[in-house]
């Protein structure tokens, strides 16, 4: 995505800040925010026009950044989660109590998927965070695909990054943590 440290220093200068960024994923652009931010948070569900209850979905490059909101799990399920990444299946894991509920919404779990799109994992790791990951779209209406659809739809209101949406023509699949049940397809 960015080939500086200076790109990421600043795109995490501006999430610190509470600023929104739409950045492509395994199917559309994403839109996203620091999850430690709750204003932030109700911001870009005020800009999506989605209800808190629902929660949101993280995004990580790697364990480590989304640990402090999860019940501890062990090496072998971190690697099962790295794995269900690169097929792009979002897990709704057990949450710590102290988890925010502008991230869980009216649940226990939290949703979490370790990323295999390289741009978004680069971007983990550029700004050494999990991000929220929602559909770079306002609630109801189609996810945007590229960088000008994202520009049209959120104007300067959001940082728009460059770069391409991956191939899947459909959003990550939602499946339960404890049992595999799958919520979405």
């Amino acid at each position: 995505m960015f080939r500086h440290s200076a790109s990421y220093r600043r795109i995490a200068a501006h999430l610190r800040r509470g600023g929104l960024i739409a950045y492509p994923t395994e199917s559309c652009y994403g839109l996203g925010c620091d999850p430690k931010n709750r204003s932030a948070v109700q911001r870009l569900l005020k800009l999506k026009q989605r209800p808190q209850h629902k929660g949101l979905i993280l995004i990580a490059a790697n364990y480590r950044q989304v640990a402090r909101y999860l019940q501890a799990i062990t090496p072998d399920q971190q690697r099962q989660l790295k794995t269900a990444g690169a097929q792009a299946i979002t897990y709704l894991m057990p949450a710590l109590h102290s988890a925010p509920r502008w991230l869980r919404g009216g649940h226990d779990t939290l949703a979490v998927r370790l990323t295999a799109h390289q741009q978004a994992a680069q971007l983990c790791r550029g700004v050494d965070s999990a991000l929220v990951s929602t559909s770079a779209n306002r609630s109801g209406q189609r996810p945007a695909r590229t960088y000008a659809q994202c520009r049209r739809l959120f104007g300067r209101e959001v940082w728009v990054l460059p770069g391409r949406a991956g191939k899947r023509k459909k959003p990550s699949t939602i499946s339960m943590w404890a049992d595999g049940k799958i919520i979405r397809s």
